[in-house]
């Protein structure tokens, strides 16, 4: 459905490197949604514009501009325009930084969010600060840690609302990889993960920091050997990756509480296993989140007017 023009008065856009999400909304409520695959990794500059009209054209006004908040890959090297990173410790949005990219329709009115950056061990975001945002918008006094799982999953350390900082790990990638482009490749194919397997595998994987990097090849070698079930293998390596990432990121949940933002079915592998491990762990939905901290950023813009 199509919302009455006049019943909107900005557009949220969450731009990731393969899906291109936007929300029109009316002061903090979204009245229509939609979505596209020409994310980050399929545009160029000069083609983000007519992307984004693609989906949205029919939102805006006849005369007059429209503010878009952006987060987001569209924001990076490459992406539309360069938004900055911004050092920690910080709050996780700073509007007033936001990037403006050129735009050719007048009724447009683009702001694309910086990231964040830290020094030591060095490491970026970049589009995660906006979920971290929206969690707080509901959660302003957690002090604790925040787990964004994804193709590069974060662990954040939050505290007076304020990302103190994180570590990214690749593991939703290495999956990727592993899965389709290694030997695994004719193990696991397109199974999904059995979760048994994965439960077991994960367990071993936070016991024994080695068990990831050992147990990879015996995948294959037990589907030759012993008819391992691909489902069996796709759970056995999720597990395997996803503990060592834990068992890696052990000194951000070992004492701290944990809440986990991204897709449901992500966020609950995690929380099997932290909560297996003992750790006290949630999860929030990731959609809610980003929609959440894009408000956020339009309300702060509107206050600095």
């Amino acid at each position: 459905m199509t919302p009455e023009r006049s019943a909107i008065d900005w557009i949220a856009v969450d731009w990731g490197t393969t899906r291109l999400r936007a929300w029109a909304m009316r002061g903090g409520q979204p009245q229509a949604a939609r979505a596209s695959d020409r994310g980050m990794g399929a545009l160029s500059p000069e083609t983000f514009e007519p992307a984004l009209l693609d989906l949205v054209a029919d939102w805006l006004p006849a005369a007059g501009r429209m503010p878009v908040i952006a987060c987001g890959m569209v924001g990076a090297r490459g992406g539309w325009v360069e938004a900055d990173y911004r050092p920690t410790p910080c709050p996780p949005l700073d509007p007033r930084r936001a990037a403006v990219p050129p735009t050719s329709d007048p009724r447009l009115d683009v702001r694309i969010l910086p990231g964040l950056s830290q020094a030591d061990p060095p490491d970026v975001m970049r589009g995660e600060e906006t979920q971290i945002a929206g969690f707080l918008a509901g959660e302003p006094g957690f002090r604790g840690t925040l787990c964004l799982p994804g193709t590069h999953s974060k662990w954040v350390r939050i505290a007076d609302g304020q990302v103190l900082g994180f570590r990214t790990f690749l593991t939703g990638e290495l999956f990727a990889l592993l899965a389709r482009q290694s030997v695994l490749r004719l193990t696991i194919a397109a199974a999904e993960p059995d979760p048994d397997a994965y439960l077991q595998a994960g367990r071993q994987a936070l016991a024994d920091p080695h068990a990831a990097s050992s147990g990879l090849f015996a995948l294959r070698a037990a589907s030759l050997l012993q008819g391992l079930a691909p489902p069996q293998a796709a759970g056995r390596l999720s597990g395997l990756l996803i503990g060592a990432e834990l068992a890696a990121a052990r000194a951000f949940w070992q004492a701290a509480p944990v809440a986990l933002i991204g897709a449901p079915r992500l966020t609950r592998l995690y929380e099997t296993l932290l909560l297996a491990a003992g750790a006290r762990a949630c999860h929030k939905d990731g959609g809610t989140a980003v929609l959440a901290g894009l408000a956020a950023a339009r309300q702060a813009m509107l206050e600095e007017t």
